[in-house]
């Protein structure tokens, strides 16, 4: 089942899901998604738009989400629709007839009375045409990233990783005194076994990378860039947010600097890692994060060992508090970090840098596609296509 969050890149995202039974979805058929349907979320952050891919299939979706779906005697086409909808006109549309006091949102009968710009066949055709290219730069890049973590999983020994499931298992009362810690789960042969594995080099995370704890005064005027945790992306990089320091969230803590990588201590098994960017360079983060600066691996290499599965599993063993469960600083500085080859460095490196770079691009060609539809309602549709030209779009 898709939630509002599965659709605040463009792209539904299958990875932000949550399961429901089948029967549920059987009871719900009108509301069962389809390859290329548009879903609008309605509630919360109203407005944010994707398009539903088939790697997003089968899915239905929740009551914060609106499906658009077509049918071929429509006489739009659903990339144009979504590019128009993301683009000012359609979030300026969907901002102004939002309603509520604690939290925004549009009802349906809003949402179907949302007027659509009739551009023709051949200006939306091209306005497809550059989504559908935006989104297989950005398939590519999951590709890059999937072999960067293949890499890595094979210079560590566990491309065929057969953890032992026994049905019982036993451990000493000085090992668990030894480890401070009593819950079964951390004395699995699973874990000891991962952990000897990774454990081979001897050194651990703070013998690669340490903790940038350069702190942010919410004071004077103008504006700064935020980074919240919801910021992060799947593919490893991170948005964030101009807002007044006067309204900085009391969390804002951190500056970072550029090649930083910053990895959420809240529910780490959600994989929430992304490296800083160039033009992200004094941008403050929140102290949601840690904020490690690479010493002796490269900034790719250490991003990918802390997306790793794996690895997010055991700093989830780490973590404390029920509401939201977090890691310490000190107790992921002090996971073990493997000696990794410089061959399969390299390697990892090359498939990140091509991920990020396939991310960036497809960024370029969504934004081109979003001000051509805007030129065509403020110009002229020969101009829009004009513009896309020079985009190369």
């Amino acid at each position: 089942m898709l939630t509002a969050k599965c659709a605040s890149d463009w792209f539904a995202d299958r990875s932000k899901a949550v399961c429901i039974a089948r029967h549920i979805d059987e009871e719900n058929i009108r509301s069962r998604l389809r390859n290329r349907d548009v879903v609008l979320s309605t509630r919360g952050t109203v407005g944010m738009c994707a398009l539903v891919v088939p790697e997003a299939l089968p899915a239905n979706i929740d009551q914060d989400l609106a499906r658009v779906s077509w049918d071929d005697e429509s006489a739009f086409l659903p990339e144009f629709v979504l590019t128009y909808l993301n683009s000012r006109f359609g979030q300026d549309y969907i901002e102004r007839y939002s309603s509520g006091m604690v939290q925004q949102g549009m009802s349906l009968s809003r949402i179907r009375d949302i007027p659509i710009p009739k551009l023709s066949k051949r200006v939306q055709r091209a306005i497809t045409d550059c989504v559908q290219n935006a989104l297989r730069v950005r398939q590519h890049s999951e590709k890059s990233l999937q072999s960067a973590n293949d890499i890595l999983m094979r210079a560590l020994g566990l491309g065929n990783w057969q953890p032992p499931e026994p049905l019982t298992y036993t451990s000493r009362a000085s090992e668990a005194f030894a480890a401070g810690r009593l819950d079964a789960q951390y004395f699995t042969p699973r874990v000891a076994e991962l952990i000897a594995c990774l454990g081979k080099g001897r050194q651990a995370m703070s013998d690669v990378a340490t903790p940038r704890r350069k702190r942010f005064s919410a004071v004077g005027s103008g504006d700064f860039h935020y980074i919240e945790i919801s910021d992060v992306r799947n593919d490893g990089t991170v948005a964030c947010e101009s807002l007044p320091i006067s309204d900085a969230p009391s969390r804002a803590t951190w500056y970072v600097c550029a090649g930083d990588v910053l990895t959420s201590t809240v529910r780490p098994v959600r994989r929430l890692s992304a490296l800083v960017m160039p033009d992200q360079d004094g941008c403050v983060a929140s102290s949601g994060f840690v904020v490690l600066q690479p010493q002796s691996v490269p900034a790719e290499v250490l991003l990918t060992y802390l997306r790793l599965p794996l690895f997010c599993e055991l700093m989830d063993l780490h973590t404390s508090a029920s509401m939201y469960p977090a890691i310490s600083d000190k107790d992921l500085l002090a996971l073990p970090f493997p000696k990794i080859p410089k061959k399969a460095q390299d390697g990892i490196v090359a498939a990140v840098q091509s991920a990020h770079a396939s991310r960036q691009h497809a960024h370029v060609l969504l934004d081109a596609a979003k001000r051509a539809v805007e030129i065509a309602i403020e110009d002229s549709e020969a101009k829009a296509m004009a513009y896309l030209k020079s985009q190369g779009a």
